[in-house]
Formats: structure tokens, C-alpha cells, sequence
């Protein structure tokens, strides 16, 4: 474009290059100090997900025009400030879905190739390796540093399938949708989602949906499957190709920079404007209101290593391929992963009338990550979140509760299990906990629970008390579990560290932290990971600052002493070794009773 003479390349903004000079062109640190090289009209924002609303707004003040990455930001607020921004400058925003440029769409909405619309089905294939989710620290994350990202195939790879889907069916304004539905699923250790369905009905009674997976066992061009009065078409998105009955036409494509040159050169209107970007957006919404769902190992494969190493999940091409066939979501066309199960809210704790801690009972955890009941979130009296559950390294570490490895032989913690001298296998051992009665009153709940084996069986039984009251810095959660033999043979209660593992001994009170840093971890008398792992000690305290501000919490064993076990540079948690090297037994008639007193306060 520059050697067209449409356009001067003025200067590139990045801050971390390291160089004055970018082939010839000045390096400079924000669109201000670019204004010392010369004119800057429009400035292009290709930049990581949670930059692109500080970045664009920054150039709008600058009055500056803007081409923006896809997705234009993630939140419905966050368009909205954008928008304001732009009617307040006077400026405009392209957004970056290319494929929105191809003169294929509007030959099908038309209606001269296949008839008005009447849906559209994105179906994407793709596989993406380990290198890929590791290319950045925000890769395959929903949230960093208190700004949603959202990475995962619906909002960034296979975004441009999304977008195309519901532009064919004209439904582009967020005022434009009338219900959102979404199903995520994830293969892969993220945060994020790699394998989901989406589907949008618009107010006009029209569909759009999308049915998309980065865990194919090959990639294969994206399509939108097209259905009209009068017949069908696919649109291959990022090929402009228009195939009906075997025949296929190939479309020109205006490039986005090119349509913002002309817009500004002579009012040519907006291929992509921001508002248009409204039901893409409402998409967002409704994937950052849901919780992917890791896919049970049964039905993935691993194949590669290192940072080639990628999963490949059974059988989803055709899973896929019904979804897109079907307008529906993966749970309603049998794939053997889907699971749609929602946690259920057994009780909510409350100090001084602001909840703290809501208690679920684990309906929405998969089989292999053992449900049973736990508390999340849990929060600060200020309403910092302080609990993480269904992590992406760990599935099946679950907020605040109790969890036991090897139950006589039941995995009721989840995940792999130990075996001495073949290390961490899948076994068909997983069990499940369930409340079969409770009763509470203000400050107070009881629990009764049973802990069942794969085939449904009791294997233990538990009665669980909690108490919970404001301090002065913050509130305390009593917990007391008490478990019983359910008849008359002893059980055993093992795990890692009693089955050959060592310093693996975790299993009882555990506590999965969400992302924080720093972190500051201490007994009375050690301080750090290395030295509090694997400690006896009465208390153990953790320290850091959390999306939302800083938070201590102290956990105080109040009457045994077992080890406490640590985590810091691998995941965040702290947790009581119930079978730190040794199982330990409930005996028939006499049970076994672990007790802990929890402080939560705000500040470090």
C-alpha cells in the first residue's frame, strides 16, 4: 500500500522491540511519541486480547482512526465504552474480521443463490499443540491480571467462523440476538475452551451456530454450512468460495485497511464498524458466564511430545459434523464427553449479611474428577475471591474441601492414580460423595454424607460440621469432619505419599488457591514452599494478592498433626497430609475425626 502510494507507514508502536528502527520505519512506545515521525491517521492494533481496549481508546483520543483486531474486546461494557469513545472523538473503528470483506456474503444474503436465509452452521477442525498454548502468558487463559481475555476457539481462532455464521443469517447488532447458547469444553490444561458449540437464535427467528474443536486429528478449511428457501451452499470463509450443487464460485475479497482508507477518502461505508460487532460480542458474554467442561480421559489421546504434544479427541469430526448438520449443541447430538450438569447450591455462608463461601455439591464435576461436595467460591469479607475450582492443570481440584486419594482402592480425590513403580494410570476406580442429609441455622450446617465406590456402594461414611462468625479482620469457617466405617471391617485412608510416593502425601482438607502472586507461605517456624512442605506444625499461612487485592488466610489444625502440604510454583494450595507416608485406618465403632479452623482477611 505504501508503494500504491495509498498510505505512509508512520511508525510502529511497540514498547518491548528493543530497536529505534523497524525496516527502516522509527520504533516508538505509544501512538503520542509517533506523532514526532509524522501523520498518523489510523493506527492498526494487533496486539494480545486484554490490550485491545486501553490501545484502541488511547488511539481514538488521539484522533486517530482504528483497524482492530478481532475479537474487539470481551465484555458488553467494554464495546460500550468503546462506542462512546468513538462518538465522542468523532473518529471510527474497523474491526479485523477479514472474512466480513468477502463479496460471497452478500451474494448469499442476497437470496439470488440459495433463497433468503434461514440458518448458517460454522464448522471448524482444527488442532493446535502444546508450543501453541504456550506461545504467551495469556494464551488459553480467561482472566489475567483482572481483565478477561477469554482465549480459547470460539473468541480467538475460530472467531472468524462465529462472526461469518451470524453475519449470514443478519444478525450483527447486539440488539439484533435473542438468545445465545453455548457448550465449552476443553481437552487441553487451559483455562480456556478448544472444543465448543455455539448457538444463536435472532430475533427474526433465524439460526446461527458453530461447532468447533482445535483437538481434530487434522486441520481442514473452516466452513459455514448455509441453508436458504431454496436450497444449500458452503462458503469456504477463508477461501471467498461458494459451493451449491458441486459447482463452486470464487468471490473477490476487500481488504479491511483498504475499506478504512476509502471510508475516510469518501465516505465508502464500513465493511466491519464496531456496533456490528455487537452479537459477536453477546457471544462473549455468554462464554464468560459459562464454565469449560474438561473432556472425561476416556475419550482423549495423546500423541507428540513436548511442544508438539497435542490431544485428539474420539471421534469429534463427525461430532462436529452432526452438531453443524443438526443446528444443535454437542450434549444433543450424543457426544460421549458432553456433560451439562450444573453444581447445586446446598447453602451459602454469610457474615454480617454479605455472603463468603457458597457450598455446592459437586453435580457439575465429571466422573473422573470424583464429585463430591466443596465450598466455592469463597471470598474476603471485601469480596475477594480466594478459591479456584476446575482449574486447568487440575480438573478435579475443587475450591475448600475434603478429598481422599485411595478409599480402599477408591479414587474419591480424582484424576490419575497412584501405583507404586507404574506412577500416575488411569483406573476405573473413581468414586463420588454425596449429602444425604443436612440441617443448618444461622452460623451453623451439618452434614451428613456418604462416600460411594464406582459400582454406588458406601464406602465411608461422614458427618461434617461447619461454623463460620466475623473476626475483626475478616471471618473464621470451622470444619470438622467425622467418618465412620460403613460396616464391620476397618477402611483404609491412603494416598500418593502412603502408596510409595514421597513427599506426595496429600489427600484430606485441601485448598485450591486461584492465580496470585506474590505469594508469601509460613508456619511459626518456616517459611516458603520447600521448607513448610511436608511440616508439622499447628498453623499454616498464606499470603498473596489476588484479582481483587491482597488476602491472608490461616489454616489451624485443632486437633492432630498431620504434615501440611504445600504447593507455590506449580499450581497455588495448601492442604492437611492425612496419609503423608502411612495410611491411615477408620475403624468399625471408632471414627476418625480431622478438625481445622480457617481465618480469611483482607490485606497482606
Amino acid at each position: 500500500m505504501v508503494a500504491a502510494g495509498r498510505c505512509v507507514l508512520t511508525a510502529v508502536v511497540d514498547p518491548t522491540l528493543g530497536t529505534d528502527t523497524d525496516g527502516g520505519v522509527p520504533v516508538v512506545t505509544d501512538v503520542t511519541a509517533a506523532r514526532a515521525h509524522g501523520a498518523v491517521d489510523v493506527v492498526v492494533v494487533a496486539a494480545p486480547i486484554g490490550a485491545h481496549l486501553p490501545l484502541a481508546l488511547a488511539a481514538l483520543e488521539a484522533g486517530a482512526d482504528v483497524l482492530l483486531e478481532k475479537p474487539p474486546v470481551t465484555t458488553r461494557a467494554a464495546l460500550a465504552e468503546l462506542l462512546d469513545a468513538e462518538r465522542r472523538t468523532g473518529r471510527v473503528v474497523q474491526v479485523g474480521f477479514q472474512s466480513l470483506g468477502s463479496a460471497a456474503l452478500p451474494a448469499l444474503r442476497d437470496g439470488s443463490v440459495v433463497g433468503p436465509v434461514r440458518s448458517a452452521a460454522a464448522v471448524g477442525t482444527w488442532t493446535r499443540d502444546q508450543a501453541y498454548w504456550s506461545r504467551s502468558g495469556w494464551a488459553g487463559r480467561r482472566r489475567v491480571a483482572g481483565v478477561d481475555v477469554l482465549d480459547g476457539v470460539v473468541t480467538n481462532p475460530l472467531a472468524h467462523a462465529v462472526a461469518t455464521a451470524l453475519a449470514l443469517v443478519g444478525c450483527r447488532r447486539a440488539d439484533e440476538v435473542a438468545r445465545v447458547e453455548v457448550e465449552l469444553y476443553r481437552a487441553n490444561a487451559i483455562e480456556g475452551d478448544d472444543t465448543s458449540t455455539v448457538r444463536v437464535t435472532t430475533t427474526a427467528g433465524r439460526e446461527a451456530t458453530a461447532a468447533l474443536t482445535l483437538c481434530a486429528p487434522a486441520e481442514v478449511l473452516p466452513t459455514v454450512r448455509v441453508t436458504g428457501a431454496t436450497g444449500r451452499a458452503v462458503l469456504g470463509y477463508t477461501t471467498d468460495e461458494v459451493t451449491v450443487d458441486g459447482t463452486t464460485t470464487t468471490h473477490e475479497r476487500t481488504e479491511l485497511l483498504e475499506n478504512l482508507l476509502g471510508h475516510r477518502a469518501s465516505g465508502a461505508p464500513l465493511l466491519v464498524p464496531l456496533a456490528s460487532t455487537g452479537a459477536f460480542v453477546e457471544v462473549l458474554e455468554a462464554v464468560r458466564a459459562a464454565k469449560p467442561v474438561q473432556i472425561d480421559h476416556p475419550w482423549v489421546a495423546w500423541e507428540g511430545e513436548g511442544p508438539a504434544r497435542r490431544p485428539l479427541v474420539a471421534d469429534v469430526e463427525a461430532i462436529v459434523d452432526r452438531a453443524a448438520d443438526r443446528l444443535a449443541l454437542f450434549s444433543e447430538v450424543g457426544a460421549p464427553w458432553a456433560h451439562t450438569a450444573h453444581d447445586e447450591v446446598l447453602a451459602t455462608l454469610r457474615v454480617d449479611g454479605a455472603p463468603v463461601a457458597t457450598v455446592v455439591d459437586g453435580s457439575g464435576t465429571i466422573p473422573t474428577s470424583s464429585p463430591r461436595p466443596y465450598l466455592h467460591p469463597v471470598r474476603t469479607r471485601a469480596g475477594v475471591t480466594v478459591s479456584a475450582h476446575h482449574p486447568g492443570d487440575h480438573d478435579w481440584h475443587c475450591g475448600l474441601g475434603f478429598a481422599i486419594p485411595d478409599l480402599d482402592g477408591v479414587n474419591c480425590w480424582g484424576g490419575r492414580t497412584y501405583v507404586h513403580g507404574d506412577g500416575y494410570v488411569w483406573r476405573d476406580d473413581h468414586g463420588r460423595v454425596e449429602v444425604v442429609h443436612a440441617e443448618q441455622r444461622p452460623g451453623w450446617l451439618a452434614q451428613e454424607l456418604v462416600w460411594r465406590g464406582p459400582d454406588g456402594g458406601v464406602v465411608l461414611h461422614e458427618d461434617r460440621v461447619l461454623t463460620w462468625a466475623a473476626q475483626e479482620d475478616g471471618w473464621t469457617l470451622d470444619w470438622s469432619s467425622s467418618f465412620r466405617a460403613p460396616g464391620s471391617f476397618p477402611v483404609r485412608l491412603g494416598g500418593p505419599g502412603s502408596n510409595g510416593r514421597v513427599g506426595a502425601g496429600y489427600g484430606g482438607f485441601f485448598w485450591r488457591f486461584p492465580p496470585c502472586d506474590p505469594v508469601s507461605v509460613r508456619t511459626a517456624e518456616a517459611v516458603g514452599e520447600a521448607a513448610v512442605h511436608g511440616s508439622v506444625a499447628p498453623w499454616v499461612e498464606w499470603a498473596a494478592d489476588f484479582d481483587g487485592g491482597p488476602a491472608t488466610i490461616r489454616v489451624t489444625a485443632l486437633d492432630h498433626h498431620d504434615p501440611w502440604f504445600v504447593r507455590v510454583a506449580e499450581y497455588p494450595a495448601i492442604g492437611s497430609a492425612l496419609a503423608w507416608r502411612s495410611p491411615v485406618t477408620v475403624r468399625p465403632d471408632v471414627p476418625l475425626v480431622r478438625s481445622f479452623r480457617a481465618s480469611v482477611r483482607d490485606g497482606r
